[in-house]
C-alpha cells in the first residue's frame, strides 16, 4: 500500500468535486458531503507545545500528529479536525514555550469538542495522539465516555508497536532513548526538516539523571522532571530520516485500516447502547 505524504492528500478523494479532508477548508454545504463520505468518523490530531530538546520545535508533536492524520485520511477519507493543541503538560511547566492549562479545561474542552463533533453527524472520533504526557489522560477519557449515554464513541488510536519497533529498529542508528530523541528528530526530518537546528543537539543533555532512585515502587507526578529536567530523553546526533519515515508509514498504514474499518462497522456503537441499557438496571442484567 502506498501512503501518501502531507503534501498529497487526495487518493479516493479526487476530481473537481473533491472534498478537503481539513475541517477547516470544508465549506458549510460541503460539510455534509464530508459527514457521508466519511461515513461519519473525524480524526482530533492531539499534540501540545512544549519544549523538544534544544533542537526541535515546540510544536513537534502536533507536526506529527497533524502529519499522521493527513496520510491516513489521504487513503481513506475522514475529516481531519484542526490543529489540537490542549493537553496534560504539568511537568514542563518550567521550561520556556510551554502552554499548560489547567485539568478542568483540558478536559471540558476535549469533552465539548468531541460533543459538537457528535452533533454535526460525526459519531466515530478518532484520537490520534502525538505526546506521550496525553497518554493516560485521553486513555481514561475514554474510559470515562461510560458514564452517562452517549449517541457517538470516541476511540483512541493505539497502534501495534509490536510489529512496527521491529522493522523501525533495524534502521535506526541509536535506538536509546525517547523525547526529542533520534525517532522524533528522524519523524521531523521527514515533515519539516527546516525545522531541525542540527547545530544545537549536543547542547543540553539528554541523560536520564534517575533522581528518585532512592524511593522505589512509587508511581509520582514528579518522576519526569526527576529523570529529564531538560525536557530531552535520549541522543538526537545520528537520527535516521529512513527510521523516520518507516515510523510515520507503518502507523499511517494501520491508521487507514481503523478508519476503513470504522466506516462499516458500528460494533462499539453497538456495544455502547446495549451497556447503556443493561446498567440502567444492573439487576436484570442476565448473570
Amino acid at each position: 500500500m502506498m501512503i501518501l505524504s502531507q503534501g498529497m492528500i487526495l487518493a479516493q478523494n479526487t476530481g473537481e468535486d473533491a472534498l478537503p479532508i481539513k475541517f477547516e477548508e470544508l465549506t458549510s454545504s460541503d460539510f455534509i458531503k464530508a459527514v457521508e463520505l466519511s461515513g461519519g468518523t473525524c480524526i482530533i490530531p492531539l499534540g501540545i507545545m512544549e519544549k523538544h530538546g534544544a533542537h526541535l520545535p515546540l510544536g513537534t508533536d502536533l507536526y506529527i500528529a497533524r502529519d499522521l492524520a493527513m496520510r491516513a485520511a489521504g487513503e481513506e477519507y475522514t475529516v481531519v479536525f484542526p490543529e489540537y493543541y490542549v493537553g496534560q503538560i504539568f511537568e514542563a511547566k518550567h521550561q520556556p514555550g510551554t502552554i499548560s492549562y489547567s485539568d478542568e479545561t483540558i478536559w471540558n474542552l476535549l469533552d465539548e469538542t468531541c460533543m459538537e463533533l457528535a452533533r454535526n453527524g460525526m459519531k466515530k472520533i478518532i484520537l490520534v495522539n502525538g505526546h506521550g504526557g496525553n497518554t493516560l489522560f485521553l486513555q481514561y477519557f475514554c474510559q470515562a465516555q461510560l458514564e452517562k449515554k452517549k449517541d457517538y464513541c470516541v476511540i483512541l488510536f493505539s497502534p501495534d508497536r509490536r510489529i512496527i519497533m521491529p522493522e523501525v529498529n533495524k534502521l535506526r542508528k541509536n535506538p536509546a532513548g525517547g523525547h526529542a530523541g533520534d525517532m522524533e528528530t528522524g519523524m521531523m526530518l521527514n515533515i519539516r526538516p527546516d525545522l531541525f537546528h542540527k547545530e544545537r543537539v549536543g547542547e543540553q543533555s539528554g541523560e536520564n539523571l534517575d533522581r528518585l532512585k532512592d524511593v522505589p515502587y512509587a508511581y509520582t507526578g514528579i518522576w519526569w522532571y526527576a529523570r529529564y529536567p531538560n525536557h530531552y530523553a535520549g541522543d538526537a546526533s545520528i537520527p535516521s530520516t529512513e527510521a523516520g519515515e518507516l515510523m510515520l508509514s507503518m502507523q499511517a498504514s494501520q491508521l487507514i485500516e481503523l478508519i476503513r474499518i470504522l466506516k462499516e462497522n458500528n460494533d462499539i456503537l453497538d456495544l455502547q447502547n446495549l451497556f447503556f441499557k443493561d446498567s440502567k438496571n444492573p439487576l436484570n442484567t442476565e448473570q
